[in-house]
């Protein structure tokens, strides 16, 4: 299949066009991903991920393409990982500074958010929860809570937050969170 075949066909939403591409290119896209420290399972979500985000462009209609779609997949796929990278290596970072610092007041600051989450509704929770706590994309959280897309699931974050920021200051105060 050529290239401006599989762009006609993901036009249509015909999902052959995902699969081809998917069994085309999965070992070159892989290869991004496990020759820089990721896991075969990194991999493929990587890939799954970048074929996620190739599919809506394209479907969009908005996508010129000014390289070979292998080339633009690739792309995705690197930007992705680097991403996911940088994730990782902030959560190592976060921990290591948790065990540095295992003080009463910062768990005690931790429980209270914990609590104040608690008390938004079952969206908010799960939307703050995925973001702050398990490190999720806004592509993943759109795709989990079935947003129609990223946009919706940043509104939505933002939205939440100031709901969380707003019950938090009128349940405590600053000493409550300063040393």
């Amino acid at each position: 299949m050529k290239d401006q075949e599989v762009l006609e066909r993901i036009g249509r939403g015909d999902e052959k066009a995902l699969d081809y591409l998917y069994k085309k290119y999965y070992r070159m896209m892989t290869r991004v991903v496990t020759s820089n420290n990721g896991t075969e399972q990194d991999a493929k979500d990587i890939f799954q991920d970048a074929l996620i985000v190739f599919w809506q462009k394209a479907a969009s209609g908005k996508l010129v393409l000014t390289s070979k779609i292998s080339t633009y997949i690739y792309s995705i796929c690197q930007n992705l990982w680097r991403k996911e990278l940088d994730r990782k290596s902030r959560l190592v970072n976060e921990a290591k500074d948790g065990e540095e610092y295992p003080d009463h007041d910062s768990r005690e600051r931790v429980k209270i958010i914990q609590e104040s989450i608690s008390a938004l509704g079952d969206t908010c929770q799960k939307v703050l929860t995925y973001y702050y706590f398990d490190g999720l994309t806004m592509e993943k959280i759109a795709e989990k809570m079935g947003f129609a897309n990223t946009d919706t699931a940043k509104t939505k974050k933002y939205k939440c937050k100031k709901k969380l920021d707003e019950f938090i200051k009128s349940k405590y105060t600053k000493s409550d969170f300063l040393d």
